[in-house]
C-alpha cells in the first residue's frame, strides 16, 4: 500500500524536479531479477528451469489431447463418409503415431455403430414388424390393393 501511495505522489513531483530523489530510487531497485524475487541466483535459475519444464509438459499434454480429438473426428468422418480434413491429419502427424482415441469416446462410437447396424439389418426390420399392429398392416395392404384395382379398371377397358 505504501508503494502505491509513494508511486502516485513521488513520481509526479520527481518529474518536476522538486523531489531530487529520483537517483536514489533507481539505485535502490535491483537490476538482477533474482534479487528482485528475493532469491539467490542459483534458486532463481532453478525456478526458471522448473517453469520452462512445466510449460513444455502442459503444451505436450495439450497437443496430445488435440490429436486425440482429431483422431476421433477422422473416425467419425470415415464412418459417415464425410470429406477428410487436412487440419486433423496434420494435427495427428504433429503429435506422432502414439495417438489413440480415448476409450470412453471409442465405446460411445461403437455403441452408436452397433445400434445403427441393428436398425439397418434384416433382423432389425423384422423386429420392427413385430412391434407393428398386424391387423392395421393387413387393412393398409388390402386398401392399397383395392385402390390399385379401381385405378386399373378406370384406365383399362379389358378389366
Amino acid at each position: 500500500m505504501a508503494f502505491l501511495i509513494k508511486s502516485m505522489i513521488g513520481n509526479p513531483l520527481s518529474g518536476m524536479g522538486l523531489g531530487g530523489g529520483g537517483d536514489k530510487e533507481e539505485e535502490a531497485t535491483p537490476t538482477d531479477p533474482a534479487k528482485a524475487a528475493g532469491m539467490t541466483r542459483e534458486e532463481y535459475e532453478e525456478y526458471q528451469k522448473q517453469l520452462v519444464e512445466e510449460k513444455m509438459e502442459r503444451d505436450a499434454d495439450f497437443l496430445h489431447k488435440k490429436a486425440e480429438r482429431a483422431t476421433l473426428r477422422v473416425c467419425l468422418r470415415d464412418k459417415y463418409r464425410l470429406p477428410k480434413s487436412e487440419q486433423d491429419e496434420n494435427m495427428i502427424e504433429m503429435a506422432g503415431d502414439d495417438v489413440d482415441v480415448p476409450e470412453e469416446l471409442l465405446k460411445m462410437v461403437d455403441e452408436d455403430a452397433t445400434e445403427e447396424e441393428g436398425k439397418d439389418s434384416l433382423m432389425g426390420q423384422f423386429q420392427n414388424l413385430q412391434n407393428m399392429d398386424m391387423d392395421q398392416l393387413k387393412e393398409k395392404a388390402s386398401a392399397t390393393v383395392t385402390e390399385l384395382k379401381s385405378k386399373a379398371e378406370e384406365k383399362c377397358s379389358v378389366m
